[in-house]
């Protein structure tokens, strides 16, 4: 697992304030001044650190500085900590907010592939749990295979658009993606999200403005490629301000699409820029016709179709087992899913999802007397 810079900053040691550094420049000064001087009339250089009244040296050896080394020590510790400011490209944030970015001072891992039979071994996993998902398994499975043979870092997948049906577990694949990669994966219900200001976040100067869902995904997992999974992106309402201009969340998506400009995104809130090109998109959508083009070009849809069935119950099998469910109970949830009064509904693996989670709660329970 390599590491690369996420964040356009500079971290100084916090270690190094005034004090530290003028104690290190008054010892280099004396290190300088002893040079000059014989020998025998020093005492050790670390005896003393203190700024003084008497220059050279007093009876016990120890080289003094005059009130004007004083002075002349102070200004340059305050012209360093002046320039350091300037160059972390952080000075207009609270203290607060730097801390935060901290943790990101020694850049943030990513998510490698091992090799390319790795790569077949989850491309498998995937078909063998979802075979209807076959169109975005392949894709992601070119993906992973491309990233190894061409000795990228770490793990680069395309922006994916999954388009298709609702109750087929389109967003269900995206996090059993990044279980399959041990990365981290983040959640957007974009319906319920407040535009883009979800996502990116929001800049300072608006009523409770905030990072985003992105920004606090990379801090907290410290991981540069986790699978960001946009549900029902098509749903997204718009916000827009009291002059006029409209945050839609497809607009906010577009540079974080196009790995030029997510090399360097500006995070509205930090207001920092950050390197989001290895950020894995899954976005999801039931009609992909109510996107706009500029979205649709970067994601061209992935058409997906109903699970049959068959499908259906060969998948609440593997989850029933994995569950640790009795057969009994996995038979029954097979039985009531192909109950005729259900023919009419196309099967929906949401509705197998609760009844398998019924179950376990069931199963696990205590005993009633």
């Amino acid at each position: 697992m390599s590491t690369i810079p996420v964040v356009e900053a500079r971290f100084f040691d916090p270690k190094e304030d005034r004090i530290e550094l003028e104690t290190r420049l008054m010892r280099h000064l004396r290190k300088l001044r002893s040079k000059r001087m014989s020998p025998g009339l020093l005492a050790p250089p670390d005896e003393a650190d203190t700024p003084g009244e008497i220059p050279d040296v007093d009876s016990m050896g120890i080289i003094r500085f005059s009130d004007n080394d004083d002075a002349r020590i102070k200004r340059r510790v305050k012209r360093i900590l002046e320039r350091r400011k300037a160059a972390s490209g952080l000075e207009h944030l609270k203290r607060d907010d730097r801390e935060r970015l901290e943790v990101l001072k020694d850049g943030a891992r990513l998510i490698q592939i091992s090799s390319e039979h790795r790569a077949d071994e989850i491309a498998a996993a995937l078909h063998e749990d979802m075979p209807w998902m076959a169109a975005a398994t392949e894709v992601i499975w070119h993906a992973m295979r491309r990233s190894w043979r061409e000795g990228w870092p770490g793990l680069r997948i395309p922006p994916l658009l999954l388009d298709g049906p609702p109750g087929i577990g389109k967003s269900y694949l995206a996090r059993f993606l990044a279980k399959l990669l041990s990365t981290t994966s983040t959640v957007i219900e974009a319906t319920g999200e407040n535009a883009s200001f979800g996502i990116v976040g929001s800049q300072r100067g608006w009523g409770g403005s905030h990072p985003g869902r992105l920004i606090e995904t990379i801090l907290q997992s410290r991981i540069a490629n986790p699978v960001m999974v946009v549900d029902e992106v098509e749903k997204a309402g718009t916000v827009v301000s009291m002059n006029g201009h409209a945050f839609g969340l497809a607009e906010a998506l577009l540079p974080l699409l196009e790995p030029l400009t997510a090399q360097r995104w500006s995070c509205p809130y930090y207001q920092v820029r950050f390197d989001m090109s290895w950020v894995i998109w899954v976005l999801t959508s039931n009609d992909h016709r109510r996107l706009p083009e500029p979205l649709l070009s970067r994601c061209p849809p992935i058409r997906l179709r109903h699970l049959t069935l068959a499908e259906l119950q060969a998948f609440v099998r593997r989850e029933g087992m994995k569950r640790s469910l009795s057969e009994t109970s996995i038979e029954a949830i097979c039985e009531i899913l192909s109950h005729p009064s259900l023919r009419q509904h196309q099967p929906s693996l949401r509705v197998a999802a609760r009844m398998l989670g019924r179950a376990a709660d069931l199963q696990q329970g205590p005993v009633l007397h």
